[in-house]
């Protein structure tokens, strides 16, 4: 869902990136009106992100979409799972595939990194990866609707 912006999801005083990743259904792919990047304080390193959904049709919008689409079932969600976890213990190098001993391995390296957007980096490569994997791909296409 992610689409070009002047706003950022993520800053702090060395940076600011749009690192935050958005993942919709095909449903509320239907219902979504409008996304922002808030001005709002969020009393955190990342920016506040609001969602306008509804099926009314009072006034117009216009929603383009142009990321990856996959078909996504309940056979291949159990492959993303493992895919998942597989490739995150090895870009992480925790040696742990289970989900408990990886997720208290990755908080362990997180409490002790200095460049948490690197292990941003990694994780969004290993995201990627996993759907890559996991998932069938649908044709991306710019889809521009106008709702009145």
């Amino acid at each position: 869902m992610n689409e070009e912006s002047e706003r950022t999801t993520f800053q702090n005083k060395r940076e600011s990136r749009n690192i935050d990743l958005t993942i919709v259904n095909n449903q509320l792919l239907k219902a979504l009106k409008k996304s922002e990047i808030s001005e709002e304080e969020s009393f955190s390193d990342h920016n506040i992100i609001k969602f306008s959904i509804g099926h009314d049709t009072y006034h117009d919008t216009e929603y383009s979409h142009n990321g990856h689409m996959y078909v996504v079932t309940d056979e291949n969600l159990k492959k993303f799972d493992n895919n998942l976890s597989r490739i995150v213990a090895m870009k992480f190098r925790t040696g742990q595939e289970d989900s408990l001993n990886l997720d208290r391995d990755l908080a362990s390296q997180v409490k002790e990194l200095n460049d948490i957007e690197s292990a941003v980096d990694l994780f969004q490569e290993a995201l990627m990866s996993s759907c890559n994997k996991s998932f069938k791909k649908r044709r991306a296409t710019k889809i521009t609707t106008k709702y009145k």
